[in-house]
């Protein structure tokens, strides 16, 4: 759906304030976000990143933009701290080919991005597609005066790049004398720099090293932080709208990424800078070595001591969009118990919701519904506000259950009104939260069918006054957290 493109503010990481979105190109949107490394499955918290980047994809497309979403796949350059490459490490442990390595983990990735129903981006590139264009980002800065040569590697040279720019440190808000030794540089190679703070945007490869290409300097491979700076601009323009990854990107990487581009064309990349916050668990940082993490296919089976029970990948993305994407999110089981029946309660509030009739006229019911149905817009374009708007759905939801129930005259909402909600609602749910239907193993229909049937069953018991019957089968609903009522129009139920 789209509609009149409205006003949205975001927070800015590079001026450190909420700021009015403001494009290049009025209409059009261009967005650029950090893809995933591919050298294993994908981590919960980077799941996190990807599904609220998705909500802002979608709700810049719901609120009337045209927008260009480039996310990269990075499969070479992404050092370990001992030098070595993410890639080629994982490839030697498999016994495999790089490519192959690459090939697997990113058919990982993209399956788990469809499970938890995330768009696809406009473009997708690879940083092993586009070396000639890093090599040429490489001279243009070497040309400019921000980078040298040694012995066969290319170093970028912050604090000449500093004190005539005024701007190394302005995203990540590091002092350039306090910056530490770039630790994704090749360690061996730390005696060839100027200064420590200086970063490799071409290495020259050892002779066993694998994924190495040819280049004016040496037979070698690109700095992690060039492949973006590279991909980016080249699908967006030298400058374009947003750039967006996780909290701990901003520094080096989006930091160095900002010194390069201008060190290579003068302009800086993005005029927007997004970032989200890390995912916790139980209240502590996720860690393999003191046991204390979990990963989506856990999450989903429940065989983990982390969790009481599996989870559906819609109840574990609904309970991370209860959290504004740039705070920190700590998973809990209590948690995801609490979100699992919330999300069960927005979904049964749909078909309650396709079930309402009415012949009524226009009154102040249909000013609430109306003014909620804004109230979520609105707060989706207060930096896209997931809790703030999530409550507001649970706003209607309350109103949907009482118009079934008798609690609000059907009659006092006008069709106009109802068959805008009808329309809006499911939309807010499906096209901008990105939440589908997977209760019941995705098919709300029978769980609609066999409640359908359990009424009719108790209705029978009560028309034959076996009370003991028809209670026992309220009770013990209850016990699953599915409500039923009885009243004027007949009997309903909900999940609580």
């Amino acid at each position: 759906m789209s509609i009149e493109i409205r006003d949205i503010f975001i927070q800015n990481s590079l001026s450190k304030k909420k700021e009015k979105l403001v494009p290049i190109e009025k209409g059009y949107i261009g967005m650029y976000v950090c893809g995933p490394t591919v050298y294993s499955d994908v981590h919960l918290g980077n799941v996190r990143t990807f599904v609220s980047f998705d909500v802002m994809y979608r709700t810049l497309l719901y609120i009337g933009y045209k927008v260009r979403y480039v996310r990269n796949i990075t499969d070479v350059g992404h050092l370990l701290d001992d030098g070595e490459d993410r890639v080629l490490k994982r490839a030697k442990l498999e016994e495999l080919e790089p490519m192959e390595i690459v090939q697997k983990y990113s058919n990982s990735f993209h399956a788990m991005m469809d499970t938890f129903n995330t768009h696809k981006p406009s473009i997708e590139p690879r940083a092993t597609q586009h070396i000639i264009e890093q090599i040429e980002m490489v001279q243009k800065i070497m040309d400019n005066g921000y980078a040298y040569e040694k012995n066969g590697s290319v170093y970028f040279d912050t604090i000449k790049f500093h004190k005539e720019k005024k701007s190394y440190g302005n995203l990540s808000g590091r002092v350039i004398e306090e910056l530490m030794t770039e630790t994704r540089d090749n360690l061996k190679n730390q005696s060839e720099k100027k200064h420590p703070s200086d970063f490799a945007i071409w290495m020259k490869a050892a002779p066993e090293h694998i994924m190495k290409w040819d280049s004016p300097w040496s037979v070698g491979f690109p700095g992690w932080h060039l492949e973006c700076s590279v991909m980016s601009t080249k699908y967006l323009g030298d400058t374009f709208d947003i750039h967006g990854g996780g909290n701990d990107l901003k520094f080096p990487h989006h930091e160095n990424e900002v010194a390069q581009n201008v060190g290579a064309c003068n302009c800086d990349p993005a005029n927007y800078w997004l970032h989200t916050n890390m995912l916790l668990m139980n209240g502590r940082k996720m860690s393999k070595s003191d046991g204390n993490t979990i990963s989506p296919e856990e999450l989903f089976s429940g065989d983990s001591p982390h969790v009481s029970k599996g989870y559906t990948a819609m109840a574990v993305k609904f309970f991370m969009l209860q959290s504004h994407y740039s705070s920190t999110l700590d998973l809990t089981d209590d948690g995801l118990l609490a979100s699992e029946k919330g999300y069960k309660k927005l979904m049964t509030s749909l078909s309650t919701l396709e079930s309402l009739e009415t012949n009524g006229t226009s009154s102040e019911l249909d000013e609430s519904i109306n003014a909620l149905l804004e109230e979520f817009l609105a707060h989706m374009s207060d930096d896209f506000n997931t809790p703030r708007a999530i409550a507001t759905l649970f706003e209607i939801v309350t109103k949907i259950n009482s118009l079934k129930e008798g609690h609000l005259d059907i009659n006092k909402i006008s069709k106009e009104t109802l068959d805008k909600l009808k329309k809006e609602y499911p939309l807010f749910i499906s096209d901008i939260l990105g939440l589908s239907n997977d209760m019941e193993g995705g098919d709300s229909n029978i769980l609609s069918g066999i409640m359908d049937l359990i009424i009719e069953l108790r209705q029978d018991a009560r028309t034959d006054k076996n009370w003991s019957v028809s209670d026992k089968i309220r009770d013990g609903l209850a016990k699953h957290n599915i409500t039923i009522k009885d009243g004027k129009e007949g009997t309903t139920w909900n999940v609580s």
